[in-house]
C-alpha cells in the first residue's frame, strides 16, 4: 500500500518539475509539506525522495534539504510498482533480470573503463556501508553502476525505467532488529555483489556474466523458501 502513495508523490513531484514549477536548482518541498499536499505518512515521502534520488532527479544535503537537479527525461519503456501483484509477478521480474543483468554484467567486464571502474568500487563500497533504510538504493546503485559500464546506453536507459522498485519487490525488508539469520542473508548478499565486482574489475566477462547469474538466481531461490 505505501508504495503506491509513494508513487502518487513521485509522479506529482515529477509532474511540478517537467511544468516548471520546480526547476533545476529549486528546493524540494519539506517533508511536513509533501505530507500536507499528499496525504500521505513521513514515512512514504521520504520513501519518494529516495526513489527521486536514486533516479538522479533530486540531490539531497544533510540539515539543508532535497534540490532538484534535472528534468526527468521521457523513457520508452516504464513500468509501475503497482503493476507487480503476485508472487509470480516478483519471480517473473527476477527472470527478466535474468536474462538482462547477467549479459550486461559481462559487456561491462569487456568494456570496463576507468571511470565504470571507480563507479563500481564506489557502489560496491557503498552498499557495503549502507543502513538498512538505505539499502534498497544502494543496492541498485550497484546494478545500475554496472549497467553503465557496459557503454550502451540502452542498458542504462532500462536500468532507469525500472528503478529501485526491482530491487524492492523481491528484498526482505528487515526490521530495525537483526536476528541472527537476518545478518547471515545480508553477509550472503553482500558476498554475491563482490563477486560480480571482482570479475567485471578483473575483466574476466564469463566469470561476471556468471556471478551475476548465481546472485539472481539466489534471489529467485529465496524468494521461493
Amino acid at each position: 500500500m505505501s508504495t503506491g502513495l509513494a508513487d502518487r508523490v513521485v509522479s506529482g513531484i515529477k509532474d511540478q518539475i517537467l511544468a516548471g514549477d520546480l526547476a533545476p536548482g529549486a528546493k524540494l518541498p519539506s517533508e511536513s509539506d509533501l505530507v500536507a499536499t499528499y496525504g500521505v505518512s513521513r514515512t512514504v515521502a521520504r520513501e519518494a525522495v529516495t526513489r527521486l534520488r536514486a533516479e538522479g532527479l533530486v540531490e539531497t544535503f544533510q540539515g539543508r534539504g532535497s534540490f532538484v537537479l534535472a528534468v526527468p527525461a521521457p523513457s520508452p519503456f516504464a513500468l509501475e510498482s503497482s503493476a507487480i501483484r503476485t508472487q509470480h509477478d516478483v519471480l517473473d521480474m527476477v527472470d527478466f533480470r535474468l536474462g538482462v543483468e547477467c549479459e550486461a554484467a559481462a559487456l561491462a567486464a569487456a568494456h570496463l573503463d576507468e571511470q565504470g571502474s571507480r563507479a563500481i568500487e564506489e557502489a560496491l563500497a557503498a552498499l557495503a556501508a549502507a543502513h538498512p533504510d538505505g539499502a534498497v538504493e544502494a543496492d541498485f546503485a550497484f546494478h545500475r553502476a554496472v549497467a553503465a559500464a557496459t557503454g550502451n546506453r540502452f542498458y542504462l536507459d532500462l536500468m532507469d525505467s525500472l528503478g529501485p522498485m526491482m530491487i524492492m519487490l523481491p528484498r526482505t525488508r528487515l526490521g530495525d532488529a537483526y536476528s541472527p539469520s537476518d545478518a547471515l542473508h545480508v553477509e550472503r548478499v553482500q558476498r554475491e555483489h563482490d563477486n560480480i565486482a571482482a570479475a567485471i574489475l578483473s575483466r574476466d566477462a564469463d566469470t561476471a556474466r556468471a556471478a551475476m547469474r548465481v546472485h539472481l538466481g539466489s534471489t529467485r531461490r529465496r524468494l521461493q523458501q
